[in-house]
């Protein structure tokens, strides 16, 4: 029988010290792990500032943004640009622009790049803008057949745009990827394809973070993506004319051209005790333009073609495309300006219209 050790007094001591110990190697342990921490700490900003460097501006990257293979590239929005305001207008205008297309189909849209990526809403706005059926599945979840069906409606989009001279700046990878600079291009390009009665802002341009891979390390730089430019630009009327020297080189001398366009259209109007003092606004429901051709033209216009206190855009739009019509029966040609733009109060394009009629008509008392 092994004999049970003695509680003597003198362990007591031993004992303090081992707990002493103990304590002693808890806190070293606990001060070694933070002082690892505060290393580790720093190994990282200084990883971080080795592989951004010279940043204009602190960018939050998502962790999904930096798993990238070596050479790749992935690009976001400077968050600074997502607050510009004609950033925020030309999504707006886009959103309610689909939005009022796809009424019937009633879809509706909130979020450009939650919404349009995996192409059922593309397919549906594409097939009412074109007025064609496009060959795919209604609804597809895997992201396979989301890929499959953006490579069709994608494909119909550029067979559509490539003949008219426009960039392609997205892919299905992109689109699908939730690249809202990607879907920005490819409705920009829509809307100014198939005339949409809207008006998009113009000169609308976004600061851009492209992250790059390179020998294991990321490498952000920035870069200025323009969206917009102005409406003639993106419709393709590269032809530049006397109002646009005028708007660029002499801004001056419009107010003399505004005053000389109202005398002119007055002198007319003033027939029908109607009188122009604004001509940014006044001619933008097309009402002014339509009893104006009929006083240059010597004739009556039936109040049945058209809206004489027109309410809605489309009314609006049907006034002054009229106008145009009775412009080019009087041996005037198509006009440049959009009937859209003349409704959206843009002033060149009213002058162009009323100079037009001002140079054919004006010996006419």
């Amino acid at each position: 029988m092994s004999a049970q050790p003695l509680r003597s007094p003198t362990l007591r001591p031993h004992r303090m010290k081992k707990e002493e110990s103990f304590l002693g190697k808890l806190g070293g342990t606990l001060a070694r792990k933070k002082k690892a921490k505060e290393v580790s700490d720093l190994q990282e900003e200084g990883k971080n500032a080795i592989n951004a460097p010279m940043n204009p501006s602190t960018v939050d990257i998502h962790p999904e943004d930096t798993l990238l293979e070596e050479n790749e590239e992935r690009t976001m929005i400077d968050p600074n640009s997502k607050e510009d305001p004609k950033f925020k207008e030309l999504i707006k205008v886009l959103i309610d622009w689909i939005n009022d297309v796809l009424v019937e189909e009633r879809i509706i849209v909130k979020q450009l790049e939650e919404d349009l990526y995996d192409g059922q809403v593309l397919q549906k706005l594409l097939e009412k803008l074109a007025d064609r059926k496009l060959n795919v599945a209604e609804v597809t979840q895997s992201e396979i057949g989301q890929k499959q069906k953006l490579q069709t409606v994608l494909e119909a989009v550029h067979d559509l745009l490539r003949p008219h001279g426009w960039t392609i700046k997205w892919n299905v990878d992109s689109i699908h990827g939730k690249n809202l600079i990607s879907i920005l291009h490819l409705l920009v390009a829509l809307a100014m394809h198939f005339r949409a009665p809207i008006r998009l802002p113009e000169h609308v341009s976004v600061q851009v973070v492209v992250v790059r891979k390179r020998e294991g390390l990321l490498q952000t730089t920035h870069v200025s993506e323009e969206l917009t430019t102005t409406t003639e630009m993106m419709m393709g009327r590269f032809e530049r004319d006397a109002f646009d020297t005028l708007f660029d080189h002499a801004p001056d001398k419009l107010s003399v051209v505004k005053k000389s366009l109202i005398t002119f259209v007055n002198k007319h109007l003033n027939k029908l005790n109607l009188e122009v003092t604004e001509l940014e606004t006044q001619f933008a429901d097309g009402v002014y333009l339509v009893l104006l051709m009929g006083l240059l033209e010597d004739y009556f216009v039936p109040l049945h073609n058209f809206y004489l206190t027109p309410e809605s855009f489309d009314q609006k739009v049907h006034n002054v495309s009229f106008a145009f019509e009775l412009m080019q029966d009087g041996g005037l040609k198509k006009p440049k300006a959009r009937p859209e733009d003349v409704v959206n109060l843009d002033l060149k394009s009213t002058l162009r219209v009323l100079y037009n009629l001002f140079t054919k008509y004006k010996n006419i008392e």
